[in-house]
């Protein structure tokens, strides 16, 4: 554990920032102040501390403003994928009827060939754009993948005599499912947690960038390197400070899970 520290403090280092800023930066904010000539980077003298956008707009103002969305999209899609995919994946690997694990799997299969922001692209264009409909997409999407790591990791527990045990004493399938297989590939789940909301953060960028699902005004990060993105090298800041908070939450989440498993899997080692 002494050797994980530091590994540890990063992560939470990485991760502290844009969370902090996503949960008190609307607090924060305040109300907008004047807008100034567009793109400047004007300091602390003239009020603006990381200067203003293409619009006029004070970028620190809108930083404060802009992670909410993208973090709170990016973990709600995250568990709304996690609500399809474990009672899906649950149901394949414990029937005993290979027409309905079938049934159930092979669908997933097809859209895992279809590249998700591509469905979100394609479903997005008949939907008016707000981040209710985002969250249901991004999270609809990652779906199929977290569906497959939920049957792979209920396949090997469900063969293991434990489980034969229960289904002789009769235990209903609820003891069996959620009270043992499910209990029992928590670290499998933790593993691909951090992967799907990595994911789910990257979907949730992309498709802001691209103008789907959030106001191309939005005060919303993706949406602040996409519309300032012209104008980067005469003023930076305006692109690089939200890339980065997005950047070091997806990474600082990564390093985080893959830490505590590794200190957990030495400990059961032990």
């Amino acid at each position: 554990m002494k050797h994980a520290w530091p590994r540890y403090a990063l992560a939470l280092g990485l991760i502290a920032v844009p969370l902090l800023l996503a949960l008190l930066g609307p607090v924060l904010a305040g109300p907008a102040g004047p807008r100034t000539v567009s793109f400047s980077s004007s300091g602390v003298g003239e009020g603006h501390w990381l200067g203003t956008d293409f619009t006029g707009r004070d970028v620190w103002h809108q930083v404060l403003l802009g992670g909410r969305s993208v973090v709170l999209v990016a973990l709600t899609a995250t568990l709304l994928a996690y609500l399809v995919a474990i009672p899906l994946g649950l149901t394949a690997a414990l029937t005993r009827r290979t027409w309905l694990e079938e049934a159930l799997m092979r669908p997933l299969d097809v859209l895992i060939a279809v590249p998700s922001l591509l469905l979100v692209l394609l479903v997005a264009a008949t939907l008016t754009p707000g981040p209710a409909g985002l969250t249901t997409l991004a999270g609809l999407a990652a779906v199929p993948d977290a569906a497959r790591v939920v049957h792979a990791a209920a396949v090997e527990i469900s063969s293991r005599p434990a489980v034969e045990a229960l289904r002789m004493q009769g235990e209903s399938w609820w003891r069996t499912a959620i009270g043992y297989v499910a209990r029992s590939m928590r670290r499998a789940l933790a593993a691909d947690a951090g992967i799907r909301l990595t994911g789910a953060l990257y979907l949730v960028a992309t498709a802001a960038f691209l103008g789907v699902g959030v106001e191309p005004d939005a005060a919303d990060w993706a949406v602040m390197v996409d519309r300032n993105r012209t104008g980067l090298f005469l003023q930076p800041w305006a692109v690089v400070v939200p890339a980065l908070l997005i950047a070091a939450l997806s990474l600082g989440t990564n390093l985080l899970f893959d830490v505590a498993l590794q200190e957990r899997w030495k400990g059961a080692k032990r």
